[in-house]
């Protein structure tokens, strides 16, 4: 079966929960693992409210937690669960109406994460592919996305789907403050 993104819901939260009670977490940063427990409390308290706030285009759920603890404002966004018959991970997409401006405490407008036994079946570029138009249909010239300066398969992923290095930058103290890649792609009809 080839790979879907689907809009996550009480049918196929069952695949995620088991996804994070396997260790995988939908945030490949350092602030994964919390972010991980985090979902499965959410889970448990309230399943409805996570998956709506999965899919939030106008930033209505609430304030985000940092990796160090600080909260800040949610953009609009969506996130959708990378799906090839079983759940194979999730990717989201955020933006700020009328600019492709991103506040500095948001690394990039899209970020992915594949369960580890689900890698390297090209997934993540799929799941790349298919996000794009939604940037697209919000007006977006291009969009941002970073890696780790070392996540040589990510820097793949975005080169696959048309991706060019812009440079390096320093990522804001609250997501660890060490070296990033920003990679730009154009979301120019071809």
């Amino acid at each position: 079966m080839s790979l879907t993104l689907v809009l996550p819901t009480q049918d196929h939260l069952p695949a995620y929960v088991a996804a994070l009670e396997h260790g995988w977490s939908p945030d490949n940063t350092a602030g994964g693992e919390a972010t991980r427990r985090a979902q499965l409390a959410k889970i448990t308290d309230d399943p409805d409210g996570l998956l709506a706030g999965m899919d939030d285009p106008e930033g209505r759920a609430g304030d985000v937690i940092l990796p160090d603890g600080t909260a800040v404002k949610r953009l609009p966004g969506i996130v959708r669960w990378m799906w090839d018959g079983d759940f194979c991970g999730s990717i989201g997409f955020r933006w700020q109406a009328g600019t492709e401006a991103l506040p500095d405490y948001v690394l990039g407008h899209i970020g992915y994460s594949v369960v580890p036994w689900k890698r390297r079946l090209g997934h993540a570029s799929a799941a790349l592919g298919l996000m794009l138009p939604q940037a697209r249909a919000r007006g977006l010239r291009w969009v941002e996305i970073t890696t780790e300066t070392d996540n040589i398969p990510s820097q793949r992923v975005i080169e696959a789907n048309g991706g060019v290095l812009v440079g390096r930058f320093d990522k804001p103290q609250a997501h660890g403050g060490h070296d990033g890649l920003r990679w730009r792609v154009d979301l120019a009809p071809r």
